[in-house]
């Protein structure tokens, strides 16, 4: 798993790529947790448009940034899942959340 990070004010891009799974879900967590802290992003945003698999864990990123952007008073937003990813999340309810995002922020910085 592969990811890149953008900055944009108070708004964080992180670009996933490769298979999502237990092994990749721990490092992400770590790397995007930390990341927010330095930005202070009031926003995440999440692309999965490089994301070819995705189990439970997965699941479990999501819902962890989730509640971590909730907890700041933030914004979480997923785009680009594939169709067969939108299932495998809407069949966990993410889709009762509100989280699917339809406007990607400009890469400006990477980190």
């Amino acid at each position: 798993m592969v990811i890149r990070m953008s900055t944009d004010g108070k708004a964080l891009t992180v670009w996933l790529s490769g298979e999502l799974d237990h092994h990749a879900a721990r490092t992400m967590r770590e790397q995007i947790d930390a990341a927010i802290d330095r930005s202070a992003a009031t926003h995440l945003q999440l692309d999965f448009s490089g994301v070819g698999f995705m189990d439970s864990s997965g699941i479990g990123l999501i819902m962890g940034r989730y509640r971590l952007m909730q907890g700041r008073g933030g914004t979480l937003a997923v785009v680009g899942a594939s169709e067969r990813l939108q299932r495998v999340m809407k069949l966990a309810g993410l889709n009762k959340l509100p989280i699917w995002g339809t406007t990607q922020h400009k890469e400006v910085t990477r980190s």
